[in-house]
């Protein structure tokens, strides 16, 4: 297992035994209980515990470089809606669009089925044409959108669909 993925699950399994919102960890000690450099703590910290994956980061300075990692509790539509409002803006790496559809399966937010569907729409092999790479970023985000944007609908139709059967069931 790399560094990454132990300092990753460490603090993971201290949110999980956290009987609080959060937790509170200095920096500087993580990097010494782990025998590595503090950047190598910021790096984990800034790609494994952001916004994307359910987490946000309060930095405080001084004491030792005070942060506190929040994991942050959203109902699926509401990633979902950030995601397609917010996060995917007007054009997207191939990079950033097969990571954050793994974040989405991972999380739950979307179907395993999904996920690969999303990721065969935006792979290289399907945006495989002969225009500049701006271009291509821009199509990769506008496909994530509208998929992201078809599912939300599809959730909230299935939603809807389970509420009127248990208010059918509720009345017989």
């Amino acid at each position: 297992m790399r560094l990454s993925d132990t300092i990753e699950s460490f603090i993971k399994e201290l949110l999980g035994e956290s009987e609080e919102d959060g937790v509170e960890l200095k920096r500087n000690e993580l990097a010494e209980y782990f025998q590595c450099a503090p950047s190598q703590i910021n790096y984990v910290l800034s790609t494994r515990f952001t916004p994307d994956h359910g987490y946000m980061i309060e930095s405080r300075r001084g004491g030792g470089g005070c942060i506190r990692i929040v994991h942050v509790q959203r109902s699926q539509s509401d990633f979902l809606d950030y995601l397609i409002r917010e996060r995917v803006g007007a054009s997207l790496a191939d990079k950033d669009a097969q990571l954050l559809t793994r974040q989405l399966v991972e999380s739950g937010t979307i179907t395993r089925e999904d996920g690969l569907m999303i990721a065969a729409a935006l792979s290289p092999q399907a945006l495989a044409v002969p225009v500049p790479e701006a271009v291509k970023s821009t199509l990769r985000a506008r496909i994530l959108r509208s998929m992201l944007l078809n599912i939300a609908r599809r959730n909230q139709r299935v939603k809807q669909s389970a509420a009127t059967a248990l208010i059918r069931i509720e009345h017989t």
